[in-house]
């Protein structure tokens, strides 16, 4: 019985220890030590190098702006919008406005700038928003 947990413990130490790196640190050179440190600035992280030619990422999926319809650009007050956008808008609007329900804080309050774009309800959960303005965001052909 004492062989048994004498193998498994020694495979446990074998699974744990410390990997041993494929290029021992005796063959840098100082050349690549200091190319290393050249390329990290005073705090320790690497200073953005920018190669030529190389585009910026451009936003897609939720995060592109697109055409929205009139009742929702006359709330937000731009012709497109990105939907997390227009989501964190409204939520700024409600916010401000406090048309949380005090007792319930997961409904909202609709006042009339609100009923327009939410399809005329007096009351909307906050988990609908996202539901409600999606007809409002046009499609692409």
């Amino acid at each position: 019985m004492a062989s048994v947990g004498a193998r498994v413990f020694k495979a446990g130490r074998t699974l744990f220890a410390a990997a041993k790196s494929a290029t021992p640190k005796s063959t840098l050179t100082t050349a690549t030590a200091a190319a290393a440190n050249k390329t990290k600035s005073s705090t320790g992280k690497k200073s953005p190098v920018k190669k030529e030619g190389s585009t910026e990422k451009k936003p897609a999926g939720i995060l592109k702006p697109i055409p929205i319809s009139p009742a929702l650009s006359d709330f937000l007050g731009v012709p497109e919008s990105a939907r997390t956008d227009a989501v964190k808008k409204i939520w700024e609007y409600i916010k401000l406005h406090q048309l949380q329900n005090p007792t319930n804080k997961k409904e909202i309050i609709c006042d009339d700038k609100l009923k327009t774009i939410f399809d005329g309800k007096d009351k909307v959960g906050f988990l609908e928003i996202a539901k409600l303005i999606s007809p409002h965001f046009v499609k692409a052909a």
